[in-house]
């Protein structure tokens, strides 16, 4: 069996445009890698156990509401009560500049910004999350 990187795509709060993150979903599956859309409205809690049951590698967050501080310290803080630190988090959306050090350092991997091509985040996600079997 050849082994694939498997995602959990997610978009939490009530923030609902989910246009950017379909379109990336859709550029990772047609990358080859396994990927789970969890839909509309979700909260952190879902989001986790979502990438727990599907055995995901990572998690990929978009975010255009403003929240983002709270809902990726919230999803962080939940991965690691379930020992479930390893899943590789990112995300994307509009997100300051003057944010992203402090989502580094609460252990976001990566952000992506508007502009951001889907060619660019297939590759971010080759190298960045390992491949499961």
């Amino acid at each position: 069996m050849e082994a694939r990187i498997r995602v959990v795509v997610a978009k939490p709060g009530l923030d609902g445009h989910d246009r950017g993150v379909k379109l990336v979903a859709r550029a990772l599956r047609d990358a080859g890698m396994e990927v789970v859309y969890t839909g509309l409205h979700q909260t952190p809690e879902q989001i986790v156990q979502a990438a727990i049951q599907e055995d995901a590698a990572a998690i990929g967050l978009s975010i255009l509401s403003g929240a983002h501080m709270t809902l990726f310290a919230r999803l962080i803080e939940i991965l690691r009560e379930k020992g479930a630190e390893d899943i590789v988090v990112f995300g994307g959306g509009i997100i300051p500049e003057a944010d992203m050090p402090e989502l580094h350092k609460m252990g976001v991997a990566k952000i992506f910004t508007p502009g951001a091509t889907t060619q660019e985040i297939v590759d971010w996600v080759r190298t960045a999350v390992p491949a499961s079997v």
